[in-house]
């Protein structure tokens, strides 16, 4: 059953006015403009400060933090993408998932601050995530990386595991998608179906960043869309979805493809969950979350 908490947070999300920037193209392009001209701090507050020792360094230009935990001398590497419609700016949830993450898997996790659209875009922004993913891999060793990403991050993530494999790069050990956005392209009928019942996200808006982001390329590009690119020789993949999410569609997509193509794909579903649903302050979020601890204890183990 869901927790009380769980159920609210549809209402909760509404009464914030979460989906109405998503409405419609112009009130997406309006919301987007706002925060160009006037861009809120990346940087992690002094509370994530305080629960793991984070350091700032830069990489090919960008902006990139790297949390370690508070305790241990870490050997092993996350790069965590973080969502946003690839328009809008990390936010304090996805500090508080890295620093919880950091300090329960011993892990360091590198964050990058990357650009956002319309200001870059995907032929750009792609390449430079997977080249720092390759950076940790050449340093530590594959077994020893994980790749994780929220929502538009989760695409991202899957997008840079594909272009790690074209390089002929080994897969990292472990690729954690929640809440993935994995096709821009917005066509998938099922959205139509489940975006009355979502709280947060709505078709014409999300289609309008997509279009931001991925500039002079085609909607199809796996760069933009990995739901179409190869899922050969990617490693193992964990990913989250909730029922309430319109991005469960491209979800159930990546379930069927893997079962016909071999990809090694453990699913989490999350029966009337929201959008990004481990990120939030629930109890199904902490029940998630054990899950991504797990499989990265897996890796230490198996590597033992």
């Amino acid at each position: 059953m869901q927790s009380f908490a769980s159920r609210l947070m549809p209402a909760v999300m509404l009464l914030r006015g979460a989906k109405r920037r998503y409405r419609s193209v112009e009130l997406t392009r309006k919301s987007v403009a706002r925060q160009t001209a006037r861009p809120g701090s990346t940087a992690p507050g002094a509370k994530f400060r305080k629960r793991a020792r984070i350091t700032e360094t830069t990489f090919s230009g960008w902006r990139v933090w790297q949390v370690a935990p508070v305790a241990g001398i870490p050997d092993r590497r996350a790069v965590y993408l973080h969502g946003g419609a690839y328009v809008y700016e990390i936010t304090p949830q996805h500090w508080h998932l890295v620093t919880d993450l950091a300090n329960a898997t011993n892990t360091t996790f590198v964050v990058p601050i990357y650009p956002l659209a319309p200001g870059t875009t995907a032929s750009v922004i792609v390449p430079l995530a997977t080249d720092l993913a390759q950076a940790l891999i050449d340093e530590v060793g594959a077994p020893n990386v994980t790749l994780l990403g929220d929502s538009a991050g989760g695409g991202m993530a899957l997008a840079v595991a594909m272009l790690l494999r074209d390089r002929q790069v080994p897969a990292p050990h472990l690729t954690v998608l929640i809440s993935p956005w994995l096709d821009i392209s917005g066509t998938d009928p099922q959205l139509q179906v489940i975006d009355p019942t979502d709280p947060w996200l709505a078709v014409p808006g999300s289609h309008a960043a997509g279009a931001l982001y991925r500039g002079e390329l085609p909607e199809d590009d796996s760069l933009v869309s990995p739901i179409n690119g190869d899922l050969s020789r990617l490693g193992r993949v964990l990913m989250f979805s909730g029922t309430r999410d319109i991005l469960n569609a491209d979800a159930q997509r990546l379930v069927r493809r893997a079962v016909d193509e071999g990809l090694r794909l453990d699913f989490v579903e999350g029966p009337g969950m929201i959008h990004v649903w481990p990120l939030l302050p629930i109890p199904e979020a902490r029940v998630a979350r054990q899950v991504i601890r797990e499989a990265m204890a897996n890796q230490a183990r198996n590597r033992a």
